[in-house]
């Protein structure tokens, strides 16, 4: 079954324009999901509009959105006129700024999309702008009317295709400085920093999204088949407890050179040094009798 587009319109840069569709890239359909039962009955439970006040269930054509502007008091708008203030989509994305592809900040990034060609008679100018990008190193932002928001896209290439990445608005994103302003600041040096150098070190690697798998589905995934089953769920083992007394201490722990096996390795290396046993030959290993 073919992949089913969100949007269909037009990538344009310049005269340059080829028909478009735009396919989610990260979706959530494969995560178990559940009903809501009636645990006396065993039967599916549906939810009711309810007036706040009076209790009585809402039919769902007097239903309407409000804005509060004072307590309990609500300015109404119809959907014709949430209709009529939503911004009109000419389907149309027009690649208007040329960016590095690390000048976006992270923190900016909403949803990923696919985007591709429509048909063959769109791919050849399609694949033109997805070259051009490539081949300068760099990302384009566009805007269009996307689910009936105004929305700016970042565009970049990918494999064979473009990734294009929905932006959170500036108003969106909280200020770090309302996080980060009461962070005490402490001076790192010596020991600790080298410490915390040479772990990061060892850890170095490479992202592969296939080394990350969900714990918690596929915890939920075997309590289900268990209870299929009629079993009960393997226990999860208890994590260690590991006391610290301090930051230096926790470092070389987890560097792999605990303070105890660091004065141990120095102790042991200023006796060798003073004085060298005689080795002694080895005796044959005993031999095990057959069962």
């Amino acid at each position: 079954m073919a992949p089913r587009a969100n949007w269909k319109g037009y990538l344009k840069v310049g005269e340059l324009s080829c028909q478009v569709a735009l396919f989610t890239a990260a979706s959530t359909s494969d995560r178990v999901s559940f009903h809501i039962i009636n645990r006396e009955t065993g039967n599916r439970v549906h939810r009711q509009m309810v007036d706040a006040d009076t209790g009585h269930e809402v039919e769902k054509d007097d239903i309407v959105k409000g804005y509060e502007v004072a307590s309990g008091e609500y300015v109404i708008l119809e959907p014709d006129e949430v209709k009529a203030a939503v911004p009109q989509s000419d389907k149309t994305l027009e690649m208007e700024t040329f960016i590095s592809c690390g000048d976006v900040d992270t923190i900016f990034l909403d949803r990923p999309y696919y985007l591709a060609p429509v048909d063959k008679a769109s791919a050849e100018v399609f694949n033109l702008i997805r070259n051009g990008l490539e081949q300068k190193s760099v990302a384009a932002l566009a805007r269009t009317v996307l689910f009936r928001r105004l929305r700016t896209l970042l565009i970049r290439p990918s494999e064979d295709g473009l990734i294009a990445s929905t932006l959170n608005y500036d108003h969106e994103v909280r200020p770090a400085k309302e996080i980060f302003s009461d962070i005490a600041e402490f001076k790192i040096e010596g020991e600790m920093l080298d410490l915390a150098e040479h772990i990061i070190k060892t850890k170095r690697g490479e992202f592969d999204p296939t080394e990350f798998d969900d714990r918690y589905e596929d915890a939920l995934a075997e309590l289900i088949k268990a209870k299929i089953e009629g079993r009960k769920p393997p226990k999860k083992p208890k994590p260690a407890e590991k006391k610290v007394s301090n930051l230096l201490d926790a470092l070389r722990e987890s560097a792999g050179s605990g303070a105890s096996s660091g004065k141990k390795a120095a102790t042991t290396k200023k006796a060798t040094a003073a004085k060298k046993p005689v080795r002694k030959a080895k005796s044959p290993a005993p031999q095990r009798k057959a069962g």
